[in-house]
């Protein structure tokens, strides 16, 4: 049984292999097309008579999916320079010399190719392009025309500053790739795109900076995506899942923005970033813990507001994971650490309530989680309506019914508004998740398990790694000279140094230092004079880098 299907296999193997070619019949072709297509309706085929009627015209056909192509296009740019060719020419060529011709003088766009193989020809048609098939020729010629309607570049939805750029990444990953080339114009920046589904065929690009980039990391990337076997890509979350290390976190251990500036900002300090076709959110990578806290905002306000604010985030991050887990501890088992008034202030409020701290917490925290789910599958419309009726109407309701303390209302809601403040949803998930996980801890063994579970949550963070490099860092491993932009921004003219996103150097690597406009002062200068020293000690300490440096002018 098995000699019959692997000999059925190889029969269809070769049957197809002989129909992967163009075949010369203009007929056949056209037919196979439309068959290939269901018999769709949107398979446009414009018969053409390639010389005029006289004296023997050349059949010819071209072949374009409407939904997709730009009708102006291919009425301005194909058919017409094809129905303007002079009969001389075309009855003078041989057929495959008329393809040669037609390409290099009569087809006026700017994007045309010569295919062989007919599965080159159906992922032409199915992506907008338009193929041009000649009787008696077995090639075809694909212009590119693709077109069709894309949501215009608007303000992004879920990462809001008041100050910056305001633009953001679309569907369409052509015009993905112009917003990041609008910003790092440099021959530096690189792009690799391939396509991966055996059926959708999404189109996925790589963007780095030669040179800034780790080349280990870069070819461990490549080879994650192209070992990628599934049948579609409908968005980059498909992509994050293969490409990630097989780490078992709730944690995010890929970014992603919808942000053109924050990518920009990324592949200048040597990452990677995956653009794919058909979602507006790119991922970058490798990522680390505190890149999750910074706001594009920061770069574009004060140095000193912008460290308050990063404060405020990990501050907020803190009361997100314990904020329920601290008031059932303290309420459970640490009673003498509430100062008198106030425990006697709680103590009156539990009075008439008939449930424990812990199921408290419980309860109001899944109540919050369904009316954040609630809110966001709502139709915008009465989106706030149910917002006010569960926040108001029905907290005051569960606390004059007796159910709730009006503490427990309060913390839960600090809590909720603190996962708000945190710059990345994805962070806010893996917050709300661990937040249940200390509640219990607390509810359990109070400050003891508190204690417990948070050493055993530095302890798995500390050992998550992102394309080799660790997730808590420049805290674990601690890097001194990144601490500039971790928790501190200080002033950009100040961020000489920057940690490598890369596993296979541990060292720093300098990408730049940007100078203060106006007159220099001594410290700047003996900052650069003190800097240029150390640049020369090394060069001279490391045969390497002198060959390097000697073969930098021949490059620029």
């Amino acid at each position: 049984m098995l000699r019959h299907l692997s000999r059925g296999r190889s029969g269809r193997q070769n049957k197809s292999n002989e129909q992967s070619q163009i075949t010369g019949d203009l007929q056949q072709m056209l037919d196979r097309v439309v068959a290939e297509s269901g018999h769709s309706p949107d398979i446009v085929i414009r018969h053409i008579k390639l010389g005029g009627p006289v004296p023997v015209p050349v059949k010819a056909a071209i072949v374009y999916l409407n939904a997709l192509s730009n009708q102006q296009m291919i009425n301005n740019f194909v058919i017409k320079p094809l129905m303007g060719l002079e009969p001389e020419k075309v009855n003078a060529y041989p057929t495959d010399r008329l393809m040669k011709y037609i390409l290099e003088d009569a087809l006026s766009l700017g994007e045309t190719s010569v295919v062989k193989e007919w599965t080159d020809v159906m992922m032409a048609v199915l992506s907008g392009d338009t193929v041009l098939l000649v009787e008696g020729s077995d090639q075809g010629i694909v212009s590119g025309t693709a077109g069709g309607e894309w949501r215009a570049v608007n303000e992004p939805t879920s990462q809001l500053v008041v100050r910056g750029p305001k633009d953001s990444f679309v569907e369409s990953i052509s015009t993905n790739i112009s917003l990041i080339r609008r910003r790092i114009k440099s021959p530096d920046l690189w792009l690799e795109s391939m396509k991966i589904g055996s059926v959708t065929h999404t189109h996925v690009a790589m963007m780095y900076m030669k040179g800034c980039a780790d080349p280990d990391l870069v070819e461990e990337i490549r080879q994650r995506l192209k070992a990628i076997r599934i049948d579609g890509i409908l968005e980059s979350a498909y992509i994050e899942e293969f490409i990630q290390d097989k780490t078992i976190t709730p944690f995010p251990t890929i970014f992603n923005t919808e942000r053109p500036d924050v990518a920009a900002g990324n592949l200048l300090e040597g990452r990677v970033v995956i653009l794919v076709d058909g979602t507006p959110y790119t991922l970058i990578l490798p990522t680390v813990f505190a890149q999750f806290m910074q706001s594009p905002e920061d770069y574009a306000q004060r140095f000193d507001i912008s460290i308050l604010m990063r404060i405020i985030r990990y501050i907020c991050f803190v009361i997100l994971l314990l904020g329920p887990a601290v008031y059932v501890a303290l309420t459970t088992f640490h009673y003498e650490m509430i100062p008198t008034l106030l425990l006697v202030s709680l103590m009156a409020q539990r009075e008439g309530v008939p449930f424990p701290a812990f199921v408290e917490a419980v309860i109001m925290e899944v109540v919050f989680e369904i009316l954040r789910e609630a809110g966001v599958r709502m139709p915008r419309a009465i989106g706030q309506t149910v917002s006010i009726v569960g926040a108001l109407i029905l907290g005051q309701a569960v606390v004059e019914a007796g159910v709730i303390t009006p503490i427990m209302v309060i913390v839960v809601a600090l809590t909720g508004i603190a996962s708000f403040a945190l710059p990345s949803y994805n962070l806010s998930i893996a917050g709300r998740l661990f937040r249940f996980y200390f509640l219990v801890l607390s509810g359990l063994f109070g400050f003891y398990g508190i204690t417990l579970g948070l050493i055993m949550l530095i302890a798995h963070m500390n050992s998550i790694r992102s394309f080799g490099v660790p997730y808590l860092s420049p805290f674990s491993p601690f890097i001194p000279q990144a601490q500039k932009d971790a928790i501190l921004r200080l002033p950009i003219w100040m961020h000489g140094w920057k940690p490598l996103m890369s596993s296979s150097q541990q060292d720093m690597k300098k990408t730049g230092e940007i100078k203060p406009q106006g007159s220099a002062n001594s410290e700047g200068g003996e900052q650069t004079s003190s800097n240029e020293r150390q640049k020369g000690q090394n060069q001279g300490s490391d045969p390497e880098s002198r060959q390097g440096k000697q073969e930098e002018p021949n490059e620029n």
